[in-house]
């Protein structure tokens, strides 16, 4: 088994911040201040925090796709500082030229599925959420950095902002009704990000020289987990 596909796609002390706030949002599920709105829309607290906590240990589990040859010289096993996140280089036994192209499953698949559920029960609410994934992709991409030996990056706190921003205008300017507020923000930030930040990204991942390229990984785990938390914040 690779080695290289099991590995936390920040630095210890970024995922145990994001352990933090799942925490402490858990607190508030507790002490009711978001139940009767996920009760609405057919979640309790223990769904919430079942699918927050399956993504952030998920996360640590990428499963390849593809093997590509890459076009620059693979990095070397080291920690890169970047947008004020340390991510580390996952490099295990032998070099090659080949950039493993994996999807993890915290970051992405989880998600995907969430997303898939939630629409599939509330597909009312496509046209308002086809609109948050197109403004958050757009952002997304316009912002998305691909960082030499370690792959596609955004800022970790600017996809659930921007979702969180696309669900209230839906909600408040174009009359989406409240109950989609959830939905809008949690598929609209995580798809919207694994579209234009990675997805659009894909084809230019021969040239950063990365050992292991992870779909919803490394520098969009972040972003898409934290539109989860913001999500049920914005329950109310």
């Amino acid at each position: 088994m690779d080695r290289r596909l099991f590995y936390t796609p920040v630095s210890l002390f970024f995922m145990l911040f994001m352990a933090f706030l799942l925490f402490a949002e858990v607190s508030l599920l507790f002490l009711d201040l978001a139940r009767t709105a996920f009760t609405r829309i057919g979640f309790s607290w223990e769904h919430a925090l079942i699918v927050l906590l399956a993504s952030l240990v998920g996360s640590v589990i990428n499963m390849p796709i593809a093997n590509l040859e890459s076009r620059e010289p693979i990095a070397q096993d080291e920690y890169i500082h970047v947008l004020g996140v340390t991510y580390r280089i996952p490099i295990v036994g032998e070099m090659t030229r080949d950039t493993v192209l994996a999807i993890n499953l915290g970051g992405a698949v989880i998600p995907t599925l969430i997303s898939i559920v939630l629409l599939y029960k509330f597909s009312a609410a496509l046209p308002y959420v086809i609109a948050c994934v197109i403004f958050v992709a757009i952002v997304m991409n316009r912002t998305a950095r691909l960082v030499k030996g370690l792959g596609i990056v955004t800022p970790a706190l600017l996809p659930p902002l921007t979702a969180a921003f696309a669900a209230l205008a839906m909600t408040y300017m174009f009359n989406a009704p409240n109950q989609y507020i959830f939905i809008l923000a949690y598929v609209g930030g995580t798809l919207g990000t694994l579209i234009g930040a990675d997805l659009i990204n894909i084809n230019r991942i021969r040239d950063l020289g990365a050992p292991i390229v992870s779909i919803g990984g490394a520098g969009t785990f972040d972003g898409v987990f934290l539109s989860g938390l913001i999500a049920v914040l914005l329950v109310k």
